[in-house]
């Protein structure tokens, strides 16, 4: 479990830093006898992201040192609670938010593309590896009112074309009328995202704790001993 949270967090905090700008520098030293060379600005750079990536995981770990969590993906209180802790960790240590990540994702993995039908195949690949399911039919839809726009045109919809891109767009707000989607609602549907996310990640907090019980049960000197139910386990008596 330690483990888990270890990984979770690394990946929490690590993800800050797709937002730094790569910097590639190829240093000249000039080494006196009786001075110690100075640090190289590649050095420096890497230096403050350490020491930055320290300070967050202090921050998230003292925040799950602190709160309850409870490892029962099916009782909807422990997911909810799951979730307000991860939600107190990203405000107090300045991470990301699902949401936030994603957008990025988007913007990074869509930078270039020219065509819309790329575009569209590209969102649904991020989803596919977040692990998030399109339990309206959004993406069929989406697609499907790609091809009456291009039908209509006659040609490949590409992103640069206004008013092909504004007569999708009237399509994209039909279908969110459709499913009852309106702008407003934006930090509710966040809300729920951040929860299916906090479920998932108590789903693998579980699997690996019975892993990690299974494993230790077949060793000789606990083999009979009663394993814990995993709802017992406390995780702060383990940072």
């Amino acid at each position: 479990m330690a483990r888990f949270l270890s990984r979770s967090t690394r990946q929490l905090i690590g993800s800050q830093y797709v937002l730094q700008p790569q910097q590639h520098v190829v240093p000249t030293r000039s080494f006196a006898k009786e001075a110690s060379p100075k640090a190289l600005k590649g050095d420096e750079m890497l230096k403050g992201i350490f020491l930055d990536v320290k300070k967050k995981f202090e921050t998230a770990v003292g925040v799950l040192r602190k709160e309850k969590i409870t490892i029962d993906p099916e009782d909807p209180a422990a997911v909810d609670q799951y979730a307000k802790v991860m939600k107190t960790v990203r405000e107090k240590a300045d991470l990301f938010s699902e949401s936030q990540r994603i957008q990025f994702t988007i913007k990074s993995r869509t930078d270039g593309i020219q065509d819309a039908r790329s575009y569209l195949l590209v969102l649904k690949d991020i989803r596919l590896k977040r692990g998030l399911s399109d339990e309206l039919g959004a993406e069929a839809m989406m697609m499907d009112a790609l091809e009456k726009v291009e039908k209509e045109i006659k040609k490949p919809l590409m992103r640069n074309d206004k008013k092909g891109m504004a007569l999708l767009n009237e399509e994209f707000n039909k279908i969110n009328q459709k499913l009852g989607i309106r702008k407003e609602d934006l930090p509710k549907y966040e809300e729920q995202l951040e929860k299916k996310i906090a479920k998932a990640q108590l789903e693998e907090l579980k699997k690996e704790a019975l892993e990690a019980m299974e494993t230790q049960k077949k060793r000789e000197e606990f083999a009979d001993e009663e394993m814990p139910d995993v709802k017992s386990l406390d995780i702060r008596n383990m940072l």
